[in-house]
């Protein structure tokens, strides 16, 4: 006969694939029944922390490496990839703004340094401690980068985490003092952006995952050429480009890269990787064009807005060809 308890257990047990029920359900339920007088079962419910552990082996064995079927596999790759280059489009944005911002402070004189000075001592202590939190933080994904290319994946998830917090400024801001006038689209949008890689990153890359490999080259060499890369669009778009435009110079690059070495034989992209470029992009594709909408009725400089929709075009495009590619791939023959 069954008792409640165990009928509990096995409730909480739902939030497992059915795959996974199937081969290790009655093995985990005697497990958690283990040395309990039958007659006081009745009494006791799972704990909070059992229930967090199978939540947490839920999603890990739906973004599974091994041993699962093909879905969850591919579910598991496409989210690993998602977070690899969000986190790499992240990494270079930052570097590429800090060094535009320092490099016009100390190259146009002492009235551009003051200017760039005023930035952290104005206003009061808390907004002095928010401004360099915000300058200081995000430079974080670097290291974020660097620590899951080299497999430190809980350092990797520390700094990525760390580097996201400046993103939730604008939102808590109001909470506590003065109101702060924020673009409700462009904001929601850029935290999607930031908080799913985190949570990509976070989930995807657990113990039984594999390393993160790149397509090609070191880490620090595809971080600089990313930076280089988004540096020289900033360039061409007078020196005005906004947060959006440096992630998505990177994917644009990055993705017209991936076809042509695909077009020409070389390593097929898989199709896992083919849909996390084509949900990195749609995201992104929503961060620029949310930046920019704001800004349509202002006479923007031509360098600097035929670069913006330069870039929504190429999103554009490049989004539903990796997402043909995928659904082609997916198709394939395993």
């Amino acid at each position: 006969m069954t008792t409640l308890l165990e009928t509990r257990y096995r409730t909480v047990l739902r939030l497992l694939p059915a795959y996974y029920r199937r081969e290790r359900e009655d093995e985990m339920v005697e497990v958690y029944l283990w040395g309990l007088d039958r007659d006081t079962q009745d009494q006791h419910r799972p704990t909070l922390g059992e229930t967090a552990s199978v939540a947490a082996l839920a999603i890990r064995s739906r973004l599974a490496a091994t041993g699962a079927p093909r879905r969850y596999l591919l579910l598991g790759a496409t989210a690993r990839t998602f977070a690899l280059f969000a986190v790499l489009l992240q990494a270079a944005a930052v570097l590429v703004e800090r060094v535009l911002v320092l490099a016009y402070a100390t190259t146009h004189g002492s009235a551009a340094w003051r200017m760039f000075l005023a930035g952290f001592t104005g206003g009061g202590p808390l907004d002095q401690v928010a401004a360099v939190a915000q300058w200081v933080l995000p430079l974080l994904w670097t290291a974020a980068f660097l620590a899951l290319a080299h497999d430190r994946r809980r350092l990797a998830r520390s700094c990525a985490l760390l580097a996201a917090l400046p993103t939730l400024w604008p939102l808590a801001r109001p909470l506590i003092g003065d109101t702060l006038t924020i673009e409700p689209w462009s904001t929601t949008a850029s935290l999607l952006f930031t908080w799913l890689t985190v949570l990509a990153l976070g989930a995807a890359y657990h113990r039984d995952a594999p390393a993160a490999v790149l397509p090609v080259g070191t880490p620090g060499l595809v971080l600089a050429t990313c930076a280089v890369a988004t540096g020289a669009a900033a360039v061409l778009m007078g020196g005005l480009s906004d947060p959006a435009s440096a992630p998505a110079t990177c994917f644009v690059v990055a993705a017209v890269g991936r076809l042509l070495t695909r077009a020409h034989g070389a390593e097929r992209l898989s199709a896992g990787g083919a849909a996390a470029l084509a949900a990195l992009g749609l995201l992104l594709l929503a961060v620029r064009v949310s930046a920019l909408w704001p800004w349509l009725d202002l006479p923007l400089p031509a360098a600097y807005l035929g670069g913006a929709l330069g870039q929504i075009a190429a999103l554009a495009l490049l989004v539903p060809v990796f997402g043909v590619i995928a659904r082609r791939d997916l198709a394939a023959p395993r």
